[in-house]
């Protein structure tokens, strides 16, 4: 195909560069570049990155033995089919791949790995940069589509191949993949601290809810008494006021026992399926009302045990 020549006089000396025909025209990519065929102007001076690290470190050792292009085949039929021409093109397959892997190896978030991934220079490497970046590889937001669009099938093929050459390094051996070990830590829930008087008032607003969702009309619901009197016993607790404070939880037991009685009573009226789903919470709203600190098998909080 012929070109032109150009001539540009710069310093009186002749530059001669050939373009070719359509030169300036630029076909549809569904994901960028890798960042070595895409450097612009001001980095190609710069020092590279293998340059300036440990070729030894483990993350360096691993970025040669994954097989990025493999990866990159396997996951691409699990990607919606570009529709348009225009638009930013879409991150590429190794950067995304290699920060999944990054964020469960160091067990992070989303926001934590990116902003990681601009301080060290290994990982930016791994990722497949050949110069060191300034700038947050993307958007934190961008790993969650980047996650749907993949899907358990994209995520399993992700985890098959990093199986796969961990043990062709010979990291793992084949009997330590026979089974499978499933973390069973126990965690704490997130429950509130069994307090009298919270239990008091949390009994008192389930059976306004449900005396108002089945139509009930009570003769009082104590909705502007009640939350005052739960804060006033915390207040209390809280200064050492005890004495106060039990003032405060003998009427919370009160008002609780005159809401229970007054939803039992027209609770006779109603359907079967009715009184059985309410009466569950008048048994638990009695027995707050009935047991005493040292009890046995005390009620300490309306949805889990203590």
């Amino acid at each position: 195909m012929q070109g032109f020549i150009c001539v540009f006089g710069v310093l009186e000396l002749p530059v001669f560069v050939t373009l070719r025909p359509g030169f300036w025209q630029f076909s549809p990519m569904r994901t960028r570049r890798p960042a070595a065929e895409q450097l612009h102007a001001d980095e190609l001076c710069r020092s590279r990155l293998e340059n300036q690290i440990d070729l030894r470190h483990p993350l360096v050792q691993l970025s040669h033995r994954l097989p990025w292009s493999a990866l990159e085949q396997a996951l691409s039929p699990q990607l919606p089919a570009t529709t348009g021409t225009g638009g930013r093109p879409a991150l590429p397959m190794r950067l995304i791949a290699g920060l999944l892997y990054l964020k469960h190896a160091y067990d992070l978030s989303d926001e934590a790995v990116c902003a990681r991934w601009l301080e060290n220079p290994y990982w930016q490497f791994f990722t497949g940069e050949v110069v060191f970046q300034t700038c947050v590889p993307c958007d934190p937001s961008s790993l969650t589509r980047w996650r749907q669009r993949l899907g358990e099938a994209g995520m399993e093929e992700l985890l098959a191949h990093t199986i796969n050459t961990a043990h062709t390094m010979k990291a793992v051996d084949a009997r330590e993949l026979s089974r499978v070990i499933v973390d069973t830590t126990m965690q704490e829930k997130a429950i509130a601290h069994p307090t009298d008087s919270r239990l008091l008032e949390v009994a008192r607003k389930k059976l306004v809810l449900l005396a108002k969702r089945h139509g009930i009309v009570l003769r009082q619901t104590y909705v502007r008494q009640g939350p005052g009197l739960s804060r006033k016993a915390g207040r209390h607790a809280h200064a050492r006021q005890f004495k106060r404070m039990r003032k405060v939880l003998r009427r919370q037991r009160t008002i609780l026992g005159r809401v229970s009685r007054d939803l039992q009573r027209k609770l006779a009226q109603r359907e079967p399926s009715v009184r059985e789903r309410i009466g569950v919470w008048l048994a638990r709203a009695h027995r707050l009302l009935t047991q005493r600190p040292k009890d046995k098998g005390e009620f300490n909080s309306d949805s889990q045990r203590c």
